[in-house]
C-alpha cells in the first residue's frame, strides 16, 4: 500500500521528509530533514547537516512530504501511538 494523504496513519512514518512547522520551542520551527526514529511519544529526525534532534509528537505540527511528492500536514498529537497502535486506534473508530 503506498502512502496518501487518507492512509499517512497505517504506515510508519521512518523514512519520510518532515518540517516542523509550528512548536512551542521557537528554535524547533522551520526544522527539516528525514525521520530515522518514531516511539510513541518522540520523533527522531536527522537535519541535512547530520544532525539529530529527538522531538515530541504531543506538541508539534508537522508536514510531512509522501513519495509521491504530496505534502501532508498533521497534528502531532494525532500521531501520539506506536505505528502498530496507531492502526488498531484506527479500526475501532
Amino acid at each position: 500500500m503506498r502512502h496518501t494523504r487518507q492512509n499517512i496513519f497505517y504506515h510508519e512514518l521512518i523514512g519520510l521528509k518532515i518540517r516542523v512547522l509550528d512548536y512551542p520551542d521557537p528554535s524547533l520551527r522551520g526544522l527539516e530533514g528525514r525521520v530515522l526514529d518514531e516511539t510513541k511519544y518522540t520523533l527522531l529526525i536527522e537535519t541535512g547537516r547530520g544532525r539529530r534532534v529527538r522531538i515530541l509528537k504531543l506538541h508539534g505540527v508537522f508536514q510531512f512530504m509522501l513519495p509521491n511528492g504530496e505534502k501532508v500536514i498533521i497534528r502531532g498529537a494525532k500521531i501520539l501511538a506506536r505505528p502498530e497502535e496507531r492502526l488498531k486506534k484506527i479500526r475501532r473508530r
